[in-house]
């Protein structure tokens, strides 16, 4: 034999692998069954007989892996009848076996499907169900619900009503509907994703479906009438039903509930969101771009109670940007205005964007009459007002002595000018009274120039006209106005310090007695900071992020703080995921439902 390799030099290794080899292994055993080579299985279906290896089966389903090596009696034998399962499907399943691919239709699915789960093959299995998930639709949602269960498909169950939730009203009038058991049904009210309708919507359609299903549905109508959510159900438009559902039983089963459930909420006087229906919908914390440890982002993110962390909801569709205005109007996020950066100068833009929570879709919006950044947002009697800002005409000697102000109506989506507030302002913070039903706004703080103020100002819309009131008890910039029961108050923010034309940060949170135009410090605040997102939710003020000081080193934060002005005291609640700085924060209500967003992972 010829001497290769010299014992004292090492040995060269070369790994090979052939990535063709798998679909020539596949290919082999194809033309193998093909021609009846090496067979040692044969299958048999509604009387159909079909060839086979028992290690192609056995490497594909747990079933014949077990079947062929558990010494059971079947691994002896060279038939195998298979019960339960249609020929087609058999034949599918072979051919997936041996190629690999299989080519998914309605009128091949459930002789897969049941074919798949019979016998075991899992990947096959969440092929189909990743299949119907696509293909569903008012006239098959309810069959794809009933393969779903049948099967044991609990992803697929989830989307399928999910679907139905979300096109309720449709779904409701269509024939196919009265074909949901009463199991089903129940579900659907249980399952906790959002509706289409409102809740009085949502008990007129069990009552239809109730009546319509006659006897066979009475047994079941207690069970499915306490899914159904009747603090959200003015009295009014319950009476009214009751009054025409001319069923004595039902009636009274109707009212017994309705009235067992307002006893149980003892919180029935709550505020009723800007929503259709709250069903599967959670008031969350939302933070808005802003700079984090990558620069500047555009990413939006949320934060719910119930499930305790942080997760991606979506991105802002524009070139990266900053000091742009947020504000939430029917439960929908406007995104308007700020500026970006091109070629090292700074880019301020007139346009918006509005963000549906529900559908998880941004659409565009009319521009703004004149482009704006560090300006105020907010919505006052069922429109958006713009205030104050910088834009691209000013320059250092020449800034307008105004503060011009503009209206935006989602109606005609459109923008008109309204009567500009008193001197230039910008940074400053807005906000909107009476919390339930707006109809004037606030504007408080910012610079003038290089002046931080302190003055504040209240437009009436009625009047279209500007009023000063009482001003702050101190200047601020850079902070944050919300408005509590009947009070309106400030935090964060700096102030400039006179020794030093340096920044001082403000820490305290003072609140303005609306009827009485005076001012008060409430707290002060343990860890002050500015460019922080603050946002109040359940009478808790959170201090999310920010600057801790105006030093160039470890001045950002990932903390939050909180402020619970029912108890007069602060907490330290979970941090934000990385340190972040001027972004805005808001509350707006999202559905549960939304497993397919990442958790943001902690920085290191």
């Amino acid at each position: 034999m010829t001497k290769l390799h010299d014992p004292n030099r090492p040995l060269h290794i070369v790994h090979f692998e052939s990535p063709s080899h798998t679909g020539t292994l596949l290919c082999g055993l194809q033309a193998l069954r093909c021609k009846g080579l090496l067979i040692d299985v044969t299958l048999i279906a509604e009387g159909e007989s079909f060839s086979a290896h028992k290690a192609v089966l056995a490497s594909c389903s747990d079933y014949f892996r077990a079947m062929f090596t558990d010494a059971m009696k079947e691994s002896r034998e060279s038939e195998i009848k298979l019960n339960g399962v249609t020929a087609a499907g058999i034949r599918l399943l072979l051919d997936y076996a041996y190629t690999s691919r299989l080519a998914l239709t309605l009128d091949n699915i459930q002789d897969v499907l049941s074919a798949a789960s019979h016998v075991q093959v899992v990947a096959l299995v969440e092929a189909c169900s990743s299949y119907l998930q696509t293909q569903l639709d008012l006239d098959n949602c309810i069959d794809i619900a009933t393969l779903a269960e049948i099967y044991s498909l609990p992803q697929l169950r989830k989307q399928v009503y999910r679907f139905m939730c979300a096109h309720l009203s449709e779904f409701s009038r269509s024939s196919d509907f009265q074909r949901l058991s009463p199991a089903q049904l129940e579900h659907l009210l249980a399952c906790d994703f959002p509706v289409d309708c409102s809740e009085t919507e949502v008990l007129n359609i069990v009552i239809q479906w109730i009546k319509r299903g006659g006897e066979k549905f009475q047994s079941a109508a207690l069970k499915i009438l306490r899914r159904v959510h009747f603090s959200e159900i003015p009295d009014q438009e319950l009476e009214s039903l009751l009054s025409i559902i001319q069923d004595s039983y039902l009636t009274r089963l109707i009212a017994m509930e309705a009235c067992f459930q307002t006893k149980l909420i003892k919180n029935h006087s709550d505020v009723i969101p800007p929503l259709i229906n709250s069903r599967g919908m959670e008031l969350a914390v939302i933070k808005v771009g802003g700079f984090g440890l990558g620069g500047i982002t555009n990413e939006v993110t949320y934060f719910l109670a119930s499930s305790g962390k942080w997760r991606h909801l979506t991105s802002i569709p524009h070139v990266e940007q900053c000091n742009f205005g947020t504000a939430v109007l029917d439960n929908e996020l406007y995104v308007v205005g700020g500026c970006f950066n091109q070629s090292l100068q700074e880019n301020i833009h007139p346009f918006g964007f509005r963000y549906c929570p529900q559908a998880n879709k941004w659409s565009t919006m009319a521009p703004m009459q004149r482009e704006r950044c560090r300006f105020s947002l907010n919505v006052v009697a069922g429109k958006l007002y713009a205030v104050g800002g910088s834009n691209e005409s000013e320059d250092d000697d020449g800034q307008e002595d105004i503060c011009l102000c503009e209206c935006y109506d989602p109606m005609t989506d459109s923008w008109e000018a309204v009567t500009p507030a008193v001197g230039n302002r910008s940074q400053h913070a807005g906000a909107a009274w009476p919390p339930n039903s707006p109809n004037c706004l606030f504007i408080s703080g910012g610079l003038d120039r290089d002046m931080v103020l302190s003055s504040m100002q209240c437009y009436d819309k009625v009047n279209d006209r500007w009023e000063n009131k009482a001003p702050m008890l101190s200047p601020r910039a850079d902070h944050v106005m919300l408005t509590l029961d009947d009070k309106v108050y400030v935090c964060g923010g700096w102030r400039e310090d006179e020794a030093t034309g340096g920044r001082l940060l403000v820490d305290t949170i003072d609140a303005y007695h609306v009827s009485e135009n005076r001012w008060e410090t409430v707290t002060v605040v343990p860890a002050p900071r500015y460019h922080a997102g603050i946002v109040s939710i359940h009478k808790r003020i959170y201090f999310i992020g920010g600057f801790h000081s105006d030093s160039l080193f470890d001045r950002a934060t990932a903390s939050v703080d909180c402020y619970d002005l029912e108890t007069n005291s602060w907490s330290s609640e979970e941090k934000y995921p990385q340190d972040v700085w001027e972004h805005t924060c808001i509350t707006l209500y999202v559905p549960r439902c939304r497993d397919d967003m990442e958790v943001l992972p902690l920085s290191k």
